[in-house]
């Protein structure tokens, strides 16, 4: 089972005790504005993210982790490795990207834990580079991919929800560790 420890996180495969903790991030419209459709996500549509990111691991071998506290055991939420299918400008590439509930924003959290997962994304899985997503405004993940040194490289207009993105990208070169 794959594992990453960092300060205070445990990034770490899905169990069947996360589905209702996620759910419940999930069902908070504000945690899922920047996702998909921006909506709220049920129990039963969370159990099939679940799914989806193990489906993912076992063929990619990467995937979204579970993002515990150490000290609590608490689910803060999930963060990890995708191949993205959308928009064009980045599809079938490997994107990084996170939702913590908001319990556990402006605590450094996000940013922890993505450092982790792309540190592994590229010196564990030897990938070349990693590109992310977010939604136009949304500056707290802004603030996270600057922290990663992560880089601007456009904008573009999600395919089936039609708003804007910024799209960023890293390679091996460009990382910093």
């Amino acid at each position: 089972m794959t594992e990453i420890r960092t300060p205070r996180l445990l990034l770490r495969r899905w169990f069947d005790d996360d589905l209702v903790p996620l759910s419940e991030i999930q069902a908070d419209p504000v945690v899922m504005q920047g996702v998909g459709d921006g909506r709220p996500r049920s129990l039963e549509l969370t159990a099939e993210d679940i799914e989806a990111w193990e489906e993912e691991w076992d063929e990619e071998g990467f995937g979204m982790f579970a993002v515990e506290l150490l000290g609590s055991g608490e689910l803060a939420g999930a963060v990890g490795l995708s191949v993205a299918d959308a928009p064009a400008e980045v599809a079938g590439q490997v994107a990084i990207g996170w939702r913590l509930g908001r319990v556990f924003w402006g605590q450094g959290y996000a940013s922890e834990a993505a450092h982790a997962t792309l540190e592994f994304a590229l010196q564990d899985r030897g990938l070349d580079r990693v590109v992310a997503v977010r939604r136009t405004g949304d500056r707290a993940s802004a603030n996270v991919l600057d922290k990663l040194g992560m880089r601007a490289e456009g904008t573009a207009r999600h395919p089936v929800h039609d708003y804007d993105l910024a799209v960023y990208g890293i390679d091996l070169t460009q990382y910093q560790g």
